[in-house]
């Protein structure tokens, strides 16, 4: 069995960047942060991607609204960043308020800066396998570490456990593509899947995410598996200290003897979704000098 490191893949990839940032003469590429509310997981994350993005030579901005604002409002910010040329990538954090409608939200953003790769025209592009498409970022990893891993995608059945927008469309998407790292057999399944054990013992690869602690188990996964796993989930566990612990949604100890290759979690799919993040904000930057030469 071997685990497929994800902290240093990303760390490969945030090393290209800034390699490739290094070189440049005059403005920086810049992201805009969007947050709404001071939800603990998300007010983590988006610090975390500042402090990457610091680091390889982003420049990013924070704009934090107040839970109470008004989707009317909300869609103003957008609106301003979309309009602002220092702003080449807009990342608005989810989950939103209730009274927020994510979808309406996530097309405001110029699909020229959706570096999060959730607005409509950037998902239609996906589906025409346009180049020009920015991909959401957790799938894009996926894919990035399938490759970089040598995990070979071409003739194999993919099973993706999960149906949302935000993983297991785009990489049901990104398998079927005419591509090196596409060609695959891929079957998504989900809550209402017959037989999901039986269809998830078939796939040579499977993709995890779900957001169900430890749901794959030994018994649905067949000898020689590549399992990625994009589930984290926190788990009561007094012997911790805060408590708690991160697990995905395969049980790790049982299944990963039976793999040739796993992610852990931590330290698997999650660090390459902000890598991937900074990878489009530095393409849409280089777009946006194209566009403007």
């Amino acid at each position: 069995m071997e685990l497929i490191d994800g902290n240093a893949i990303s760390e490969q990839i945030l090393d290209e960047l800034k390699a490739e940032l290094a070189q440049l003469d005059g403005p920086k590429p810049g992201v805009a942060f969007v947050r709404v509310g001071e939800d603990p997981a998300s007010v983590f994350y988006v610090n975390k991607k500042q402090k990457v993005a610091a680091n390889i030579g982003v420049e990013s901005t924070l704009h934090v609204q107040p839970e109470s604002i008004t989707q009317e409002e909300l869609l103003a910010v957008i609106d301003k960043l979309n309009d602002d040329p220092a702003v080449h990538g807009i990342l608005v954090q989810a989950p939103l308020p209730s009274h927020i409608e994510e979808r309406v939200i996530f097309n405001r953003v110029s699909p020229d800066k959706d570096v999060d790769g959730f607005n409509v025209i950037n998902i239609g592009k996906l589906v025409q396998e346009d180049p020009t498409a920015f991909v959401a970022c957790t799938p894009a990893g996926v894919i990035e570490l399938l490759k970089r891993s040598g995990a070979a995608t071409s003739g194999k059945r993919v099973v993706v456990v999960g149906r949302s927008l935000i993983v297991g469309k785009p990489a049901a998407l990104l398998l079927m593509m005419k591509a090196e790292f596409g060609n695959a057999t891929v079957t998504v399944a989900h809550s209402r899947t017959s037989n999901l054990a039986e269809v998830v013992g078939e796939a040579d690869i499977i993709i995890a995410a779900m957001g169900k602690a430890s749901f794959i188990t030994a018994d649905m996964v067949k000898e020689g598996a590549v399992v990625i796993d994009v589930g984290i989930n926190r788990v009561d566990d007094a012997s911790k200290k805060k408590g708690y612990r991160i697990v995905g949604d395969v049980d790790f100890p049982n299944v990963s003897p039976k793999c040739s290759q796993i992610t852990p979690v931590p330290g698997g799919v999650g660090p390459m979704t902000v890598a991937m993040l900074m990878k489009n904000t530095v393409a849409a930057y280089r777009r946006s000098l194209e566009s403007n030469a």
